[in-house]
């Protein structure tokens, strides 16, 4: 249940480094469940539409998470979604972040 401070891949800088003198936000990435290639949406609930599957033993950043539709995964039974992209949601279901709530803010 651990998290791991990672790569921005955006700006290809080292998460918390320093760019020009000024600060950087640190990324925490979180695992989805080992063995399991999670389909990305548009938005909080299966009436989306897939926008890219994730590989396996992915790790992603969690930039804000919304409600949505109920989903069971190897983490629980949850309504919780995670933004880990503009306009890309995943189940915390399929998220290992070691907690039953919100792990980083609201969306919106």
């Amino acid at each position: 249940m651990g998290v791991d401070k990672a790569v921005d891949e955006a700006s290809g800088s080292r998460a918390g480094a320093e760019l020009d003198g000024v600060s950087t936000m640190s990324v925490v990435r979180y695992p989805i469940a080992p063995g399991y290639r999670v389909n990305v949406r548009s938005g909080p609930g299966t009436q989306y539409r897939i926008v890219r599957t994730l590989g396996l033993d992915v790790r992603v950043p969690i930039y804000c998470q919304t409600p949505g539709e109920w989903i069971s995964g190897p983490y629980g039974t949850t309504n919780l979604w995670d933004n880990i992209a503009s306009g890309e949601f995943v189940s915390d279901a399929y998220v290992n972040t070691g907690n039953d709530g919100y792990v980083a803010k609201r969306c919106g």
